[in-house]
């Protein structure tokens, strides 16, 4: 860790002001016994008032690690690898317009305005989602680049199959420029690990892009700052892979590229230098921190292995498309911001942060000005890249480094143990590994225990439209079928809100729910919320009311309302009150409630809560369902909507 030291400077003095009299200053915390672990581990337990610790406060990873509540100082330490360069890190925008010139324009602004490199999208990239240049030919690179210093600016190729050809005229648009090739920082991209996870029988294209590298990198010196090939992290993250797997894999497919590169004449000394290595940061402050940290570690671990003495690896990082959501898209300013913020503490050279509205299509003027921005703010005004490995010694960021290392090199070492990452695809091990995590995900966000904030939580029904300049297209190709095609998190909840959105303009209204409030707000408050939440996320409306005094006003309002669904609100007391009704005896509150319901043409009755030892009665009453905290939060909405779906046939 750098220590970067204070200039000396005078204590103020306050009181008398004489310079003669002597000041003590006690250190902060002498008067305070200092407090072990255990003890604070009994007084947290009693905080807890009889709650399990277990489930309260500690929590686990997508790998399954703990994630303590309380971590002590780091004892030790020793030198981490970090950034190359001395610093903040450097501020990337992607360029993915389709026209030349229009994407010219847009690079000339960014640079202008604050970013200190570029990504060049093609419309070929396994990331580009539609979009980026249509040609990667000589013509078009040099018009997208006119006006562009190349020799003052990192560039970045994102070109999928057409790499080779986009790198090679980027090549020859330098050497036309008379620019010293050993001098720039490029970035070429050629990544055939990402091109074989989408499309299993392109195999030949992984040879056909060694050889690619190997030939451009014979243009420039074994010193030289630029990278051939890419280790790339997104289409591991973007199909679901935790933290540890999206490492452990990017360490297999470093290391399938140093073997590759040996077996075409290049040393490991060589090799690692024409290697670059790019991962997404998600808004998981800790463990993304904890994820860049790790991955210089790993392949320090890597470097040794081969006998060479580590190095500083290039390392960039692009704030993680998976993250992002259409709805409330306002909401990703905040989780990019976090995913910035851990890239660029984790030890990132550069950062890409994807503007809010990157899932709902091509981003404009202004949502690239703020993603911009972000980054400027954290380093400029923040501070945030004036201290190398800010997190070195902080109990928690080191065992989680440390955890994480650990889970992702037995990864690695099952990937090689399977013949490397190529056999291991073909095999199946790494979609397998990848989906159990996605799976557990996708439970997890439906059950609402990972909530997605304006999308599963708190959700908008009527938030504005937000401006893209194109929208975003339907994905097309191998990717489809690949396992390892990209997904958004929060797209089981955009689903459902797109099928509502359809039924509002078919029919002229949108789904609703009533709330039957039952008792006084005290009671129904806390699940009638629960249960707007749960149904609005699903894009159903569930207004607020007041409750109601009597059993026929509530089913009054509730037949006046014409909503297509009523959900019971209110407490266990409320629920289980007997009526005391001569006819039905024994019935409960909830039961006479569901009955009359029904009886007044209401076909849809659900309950907000457990029904416990009542359920049979319940559901002989007329409730079909039961809304409670971790249950499938769109298992009955999509009920719901699959019966209006089925009426307007």
């Amino acid at each position: 860790m750098s220590r970067i030291g204070r200039p000396s400077m005078a204590t103020p003095r306050h009181g008398t002001g004489r310079d003669d009299e002597p000041m003590t200053r006690p250190h902060a915390g002498a008067a305070f016994h200092p407090a072990s672990e255990p003890e604070w581990r009994q007084l947290a337990v009693k905080a807890l008032k009889g709650a399990d610790f277990e489930a309260k406060l500690v929590s686990r990873s997508a790998d399954g690690l703990r994630i303590e509540p309380l971590y002590a100082k780091a004892a030790g330490g020793h030198p981490r690898p970090v950034r190359a360069g001395s610093g903040p890190w450097r501020v990337v925008q992607r360029i993915d317009l389709a026209d030349p010139e229009a994407a010219r324009r847009q690079a000339l602004e960014d640079l202008e305005n604050g970013a200190s490199g570029l990504v060049l999208v093609f419309a070929d990239a396994p990331t580009a989602r539609g979009f980026g240049l249509a040609d990667a030919g000589a013509a078009a690179i040099a018009r997208a680049l006119d006006g562009v210093m190349i020799d003052l600016v990192a560039l970045r190729l994102e070109a999928g199959r057409a790499a080779p050809e986009a790198a090679q005229a980027l090549v020859d648009l330098a050497r036309s420029q008379n620019l010293p090739l050993d001098a720039l920082d490029l970035d070429l991209g050629l990544d055939p690990h990402a091109l074989l996870a989408l499309d299993p029988a392109g195999g030949d294209a992984t040879a056909a892009l060694l050889d690619a590298a190997v030939e451009l990198a014979s243009a420039f010196g074994a010193e030289a700052k630029s990278r051939f090939l890419r280790v790339d992290g997104r289409v591991w993250h973007e199909a679901g892979a935790s933290e540890a797997q999206e490492l452990a894999l990017a360490l297999a497919a470093g290391v399938d590229h140093l073997r590759g590169l040996e077996a075409r004449g290049i040393a490991p000394e060589r090799g690692r230098r024409m290697i670059a290595f790019l991962l997404a940061a998600d808004a998981d402050e800790f463990l993304g921190i904890a994820k860049f940290r790790a991955l210089r570690r790993l392949w320090a671990c890597v470097e040794a292995a081969c006998g060479l003495a580590p190095m500083p690896i290039r390392l960039d990082a692009e704030t993680s498309f998976r993250m992002l959501t259409r709805r409330d898209p306002h909401v990703n300013l905040l989780r990019s911001t976090t995913a910035a913020f851990s890239a660029g503490l984790g030890g990132a050279d550069s950062v890409t942060v994807l503007p809010f509205t990157q899932a709902l299509g091509l981003p404009d003027a202004s949502a690239r000005r703020i993603a911009r921005n972000t980054q400027i703010i954290l380093i400029e005004e923040s501070g945030l890249g004036h201290v190398a490995d800010p997190a070195g010694g902080a109990g928690g960021f080191e065992a989680l480094t440390d955890e994480l290392c650990a889970a992702a090199w037995a990864l690695f070492q099952r990937i090689e143990a399977a013949g490397g990452i190529a056999a291991a695809l073909g095999s199946g091990l790494v979609a397998g590994e990848i989906a159990a995590v996605a799976e557990k995900r996708e439970r997890d966000v439906r059950r609402r225990k990972l909530p997605i904030t304006g999308t599963s939580a708190y959700p908008h029904l009527d938030e504005a439209t937000v401006a893209v300049l194109a929208p975003l297209p339907a994905p097309a190709g191998a990717a489809d079928v690949s396992p390892f095609a990209p997904h958004r998190t929060a797209e089981p909840f955009e689903r459902l809100r797109d099928r509502a959105e359809a039924i509002a303009a078919r029919r002229g209204r949108g789904p609703s729910v009533f709330l039957a409030n039952l008792g006084t707000p005290a009671a129904f408050s806390a699940r009638a919320g629960f249960a707007r939440d749960l149904f609005e996320a699903s894009g159903i409306a569930a207004p607020m009311n007041d409750g109601f005094s009597t059993v026929d006003a509530l089913v009054a309002a509730a037949v006046a309302s014409g909503a297509d669904a009523v959900c019971l609100c209110s407490s266990d007391e409320v629920y289980e009150r007997e009526t005391g009704h001569a006819t039905y005896e024994g019935e409960t509150l909830v039961e006479e409630v569901a009955r009359r319901l029904k009886a007044a043409g209401i076909a849809h009755v659900a309950l907000a809560g457990r029904p416990g030892e009542r359920e049979t009665a319940y559901r002989h009453a007329g409730v079909e369902a039961f809304l409670f905290v971790g249950c499938d939060a769109l298992d009955y909405p999509g009920l719901v909507l699959d019966r209006l779906d089925e009426a307007l046939k």
